[in-house]
């Protein structure tokens, strides 16, 4: 892992408000205030923070339904974050959107992405736009290892190798599509082979070591920015929730779960931050408070906030 304690400590801090946040959408749901579908990432945050602490501040961003982390780790308002899932007017996408279409071009967030594998060409478009407009920035895309399958991504894949997009393509891979394991959907053993056969950089690596992505994810951008093209990143990790609230997950055993959760990646860089800075339980609990504050604080403010009006419901709506 990275030495450098401040970095780290930034990381382990958005880590936390991720977990505390998506904590809290699952005791929201669960309460009846947040209506629709609701997939958490927990256990996939070194994903999500690694990558995103990587980009610079105006480099495009797309993920997935599962992007509530990587949306935090972008830098999305977590206050404007749980009015959208409330389903307020102060919401970032006015409370029409939920859980899975969370925008934001301030902070580069092209949107998450309810169909599986449609934030890549999205990605591939930004990056293309990127190129010509010769402004160094770069475009990432997240999804997960069952959207290797679309076809749009392979097609994806082929034209921004030929054409050197600055294009980082990052694979969550947690081993299943939703409830389908790896193996029952595709021969390979390694997903970044798939990559290789467009003659493009490819790699696998700990996506629950949060400095292995960030540092992968910081090699790739410096290719783009260089005008080398696409990289695409495998991350192996895990995610720790089942699919969606009410996932009864019959299809991996407690034991495999809990083989998972002893590679946390908040406790193995909380581990870390003990050990290589002797850091006391009591500071690293604190920053569990704080973000836990910061949550009820970004609760307090949706509830205060409006519901949308009626009148407004085809607003901004360009389709």
């Amino acid at each position: 892992m990275a030495q450098n304690k401040e970095l780290l400590l930034r990381m382990y801090e958005r880590m936390c408000l991720i977990r505390a946040f998506e904590e809290r959408l699952m005791e929201l749901y669960r309460g009846g205030e947040i209506r629709g579908s609701l997939h958490p990432g927990i256990g996939q945050e070194g994903t999500a923070v690694g990558a995103a602490f990587a980009l610079n501040a105006d480099d495009y961003l797309t993920c997935t339904y599962r992007g509530h982390g990587a949306a935090i780790a972008k830098g999305i308002d977590i206050n404007a974050a749980m009015a959208e899932m409330l389903g307020r007017s102060t919401g970032i996408s006015k409370g029409k959107g939920g859980s899975m279409h969370w925008t934001d071009p301030a902070i580069g967030l092209l949107g998450e992405n309810a169909i599986v594998g449609a934030g890549v060409p999205i990605a591939a478009g930004a990056a293309l736009s990127a190129q010509m407009d010769g402004r160094g920035r770069v475009a990432l895309t997240m999804f997960g290892d069952g959207a290797l399958h679309q076809g749009v991504l392979n097609e994806t894949l082929n034209i921004a190798q030929l054409w050197k997009l600055p294009l980082i393509l990052l694979c969550e891979n947690n081993l299943y599509a939703e409830m389908t394991p790896l193996a029952e959907s595709t021969p390979l053993k390694k997903l970044a082979d798939r990559a290789k056969g467009f003659a493009m950089k490819a790699v696998t690596i700990d996506g629950n070591d949060v400095c292995e992505v960030y540092e992968t994810v910081g090699k790739a951008t410096a290719r783009a920015r260089a005008g080398d093209g696409p990289t695409f990143i495998e991350a192996m990790t895990y995610r720790l929730s089942g699919h969606m609230i009410g996932d009864p997950e019959t299809y991996r055993t407690r034991d495999e779960v809990a083989e998972w959760r002893k590679r946390d990646p908040i406790l193995r860089l909380r581990e870390h931050l003990a050990a290589k800075f002797e850091m006391s339980e009591s500071d690293l609990n604190g920053i569990i408070e704080r973000a836990n504050n910061q949550v009820d604080e970004a609760v307090a403010y949706a509830n205060q906030s409006p519901q949308p009006k009626p009148e407004d419901v085809a607003a901004d709506v360009w389709a």
